[in-house]
């Protein structure tokens, strides 16, 4: 990795730490998923700080290229935020549904006891 390259890396990786806490200080972004985050941040830091981890990292692993494991990891990344995000989407569906019906019970109460 070239010296420009390192160093937009490690800025780009600095500012998107900061826009985390940020977004969590002003209650738009919830812990739990500014932990997440934190976690990825946390990670890149070793890219960040030792530029050539990226290409043992590849030689380790059999990679030809340190492109295809950033690659790699990139799309590893998404694919487990899809299933985090996807696994969250669906509890909130379920509790979606049971307040619903739990309001239309309660409608019902309160309609039986209105007088016509």
């Amino acid at each position: 990795m070239s010296t420009t390259a390192h160093i937009v890396f490690s800025a780009v990786l600095i500012l998107t730490v900061l826009f985390i806490y940020s977004l969590v200080r002003q209650r738009v972004l919830k812990s739990k998923y500014a932990l997440l985050w934190s976690v990825v941040a946390v990670a890149l830091l070793p890219i960040a700080a030792v530029p050539s981890l990226v290409e043992e990292v590849s030689d380790l692993l059999g990679i030809e290229t340190p492109s295809n494991t950033i690659l790699l990891a990139a799309v590893s990344l998404l694919f487990m935020t899809t299933v985090q995000l996807t696994y969250e989407l669906s509890r909130i569906e379920a509790r979606t549904q049971d307040l619903a019906e739990e309001f239309a019970l309660l409608r019902a109460r309160l309609d039986l006891n209105e007088p016509a």
